[in-house]
């Protein structure tokens, strides 16, 4: 086995995609040294029973009540030994070995700190995501996207710039992160303050103040991007209380 790597999923309700997360997930890492750890935050859908049953290998921690995003993914980083350490959704579809393409180019390269790798829709067109801080102006934009994006738009997601190489950027999403194990234990993992939202952009920040953030385009994965927040009500208020967390911890709008 050429790497030692973790990864942590938090589930709740997750049964429609869990399973194909975790089938390709296993798929894909056969040949390097991986862990699995999937925190789920009181699921009453069978998500927890159903992979103790049918993936064994993966270490279920069941926290009986909904604690967020950050905090779940903070749960299993305290339990890590490991080189390097992957923050994956429960609807991330692997397509090819992108764990283990990330870790050798973060072996080659030290001072990375946070990978992030080209994410996709099940039908392979790339999804258009923040990679500069998110400024308001940039998620007004991204709020009123239409068919195709806006100046603004293609400004926060650098399709201003040449993304068919590696290249440092800002903000990396939370649907999928490659940190290093040592950098991700220095910062204290995620801030718990968010609920759900603003904490992949959060920790990118506090990763940048101590090593390289970078997307890397050569390692890609398929995302079933849902927008929930776009059309449940509940869910757009708990996006803008973190919205405004970030702004007031960040000092910026």
């Amino acid at each position: 086995m050429e790497h030692k790597v973790t990864g942590s999923i938090v589930t709740y309700n997750n049964m429609k995609t869990i399973d194909k997360t975790l089938a390709t997930l296993f798929e894909f890492t056969k040949d390097i040294d991986f862990k699995l750890y999937v925190v789920d935050n009181g699921s009453a859908d069978g998500t927890p029973e159903y992979i103790e049953k049918n993936y064994p290998q993966v270490e279920v921690i069941k926290t009986n009540k909904n604690i967020g995003f950050g905090a779940g993914h903070n749960v299993a980083i305290e339990k890590i030994d490991s080189e390097y350490h992957a923050v994956i959704n429960p609807d991330i579809v692997m397509i090819e070995n992108a764990i283990k393409e990330m870790a050798d180019y973060m072996d080659k390269n030290g001072d990375i700190g946070l990978l992030s790798p080209e994410i996709r829709f099940p039908d392979g067109r790339i999804q258009i995501l923040g990679k500069r801080n998110p400024h308001f102006k940039y998620l007004v934009a991204s709020r009123m996207r239409g068919d195709e994006p806006g100046k603004l738009l293609k400004e926060y997601a650098m399709l201003d710039t040449d993304l068919s190489k590696p290249l440092e950027i800002e903000n990396a999403t939370g649907c999928f992160m490659m940190f290093r194990t040592s950098v991700l234990k220095e910062i204290g993992g995620f801030d718990e303050r968010y609920f759900m939202y603003f904490e992949d952009a959060d920790i990118t920040r506090k990763v940048s103040k101590v090593a390289r953030v970078v997307f890397y385009p050569d390692a890609k994965v398929s995302h079933v991007w849902a927008r929930d927040s776009k059309r449940d009500t509940k869910l757009m208020i708990i996006h803008i209380q973190s919205m405004l967390k970030y702004y007031a911890k960040w000092k910026m709008i």
